[in-house]
């Protein structure tokens, strides 16, 4: 495996520096797998296969991990469920949050950016969020604390963003998952003249955008998706800046019983990024199909090539990595 590096921040210690690459090489083989099924039309495999790939990855690693955000509780997923212990079982004890296809319906479909999403904290450092819906709103960094606020109106929130980014408010664009439960909030965006980006899937790219809109062109995120996505999002700004606030919504009593059992005793708690991550935070993610964050994966033959970034909250490091991986067919399929 050949790996060129472009950083910026200062480096942290060598086994810290060593730990951070081997999590870039879990959501590397989660992305390999995953790619291997692009435009099959079968959300579910390539899912299992991210999956089957990112356990056995984790397992290599030399963690002490528990899973905090998974993909789902041990009752309904065979691998990767909330509360499972992987890695070696040396070395640091660390909350692990995983979303080994981040957007399954866009891979399925060979459309942009799909992602292989997994982050990693000092053990307490993650929000142990059920599996259900929470309303998000996030920006990048650079503005003031309380810039937008959650229960702001979309036009409040709107108007002092384009105001604290000293232009027009028909300048802002907001990203929003494209779903029937939006249209009021996407007509309210466009009644106080800012533009809307829809997205089909993957929300933690939709967040993660914000920190860089004039190659993105995004300046906000705003709307309701999945509480465990809430979470990973609030992990990569943590490592590179910018403001998230989200609150659960329950769909039915036994998602509020879920919540209570997880430790959240107020179903209204609007939660601050440092809330939902705090203490030091490595998050990797690499692209399983082409997007505005990251290239897709490259299969030809044997061989695949890979993008991944991967950030560390503690130093401020941003790493992007090209890798080229062999024996992709009988190592990742």
């Amino acid at each position: 495996m050949s790996r060129a590096e472009q950083s910026n921040g200062t480096h942290g210690p060598g086994l810290d520096r060593i730990l951070v690459l081997e999590l870039a090489r879990v959501t590397e083989a989660a992305a390999i797998a995953a790619a291997h099924l692009r435009g099959r039309g079968n959300e579910k495999a390539a899912d299992k296969a991210a999956v089957d790939a990112m356990r056995r990855e984790l397992g290599r690693v030399e963690i002490r991990g528990t899973v905090v955000i998974g993909e789902g509780e041990m009752d309904e997923a065979p691998m990767l469920y909330i509360g499972e212990k992987v890695g070696t079982g040396e070395g640091p004890e660390v909350d692990i949050a995983v979303d080994p296809l981040e957007g399954t319906t866009i891979c399925a479909k060979s459309m942009p950016n799909a992602l292989a999403v997994l982050a990693i904290a000092e053990k307490g450092g993650l929000l142990h969020a059920p599996d259900m819906y929470m309303n998000k709103i996030a920006i990048g960094p650079g503005y003031a604390e309380g810039v937008v606020d959650l229960d702001a109106s979309p036009a409040e929130n709107l108007t002092n963003l384009a105001k604290a980014k000293g232009v027009p408010i028909h300048e802002i664009m907001a990203c929003i998952l494209d779903r029937p439960r939006h249209a009021e909030l996407i007509r309210a965006v466009r009644e106080a003249g800012a533009g809307v980006q829809l997205i089909p899937d993957g929300d933690i790219a939709g967040v993660i955008w914000t920190t860089d809109p004039k190659e993105t062109g995004i300046d906000i995120y705003m709307g309701s998706g999945g509480a465990p996505e809430g979470v990973l999002a609030a992990a990569a700004l943590r490592c590179i800046g910018g403001q998230i606030q989200g609150r659960l919504v329950p769909m039915k009593d036994e998602e509020r019983i879920r919540a209570e059992k997880m430790g959240i005793t107020d179903i209204n708690r609007k939660f601050k990024l440092e809330d939902m991550a705090s203490a030091d935070v490595v998050f990797s993610a690499t692209g399983v199909t082409d997007g505005s964050l990251l290239k897709g994966v490259r299969i030809s033959g044997d061989f695949a090539e890979t993008e991944t970034v991967v950030m560390r909250s503690k130093t401020g490091t941003v790493r992007r990595i090209k890798s080229t991986v062999r024996n992709v067919g009988s190592r990742f399929m």
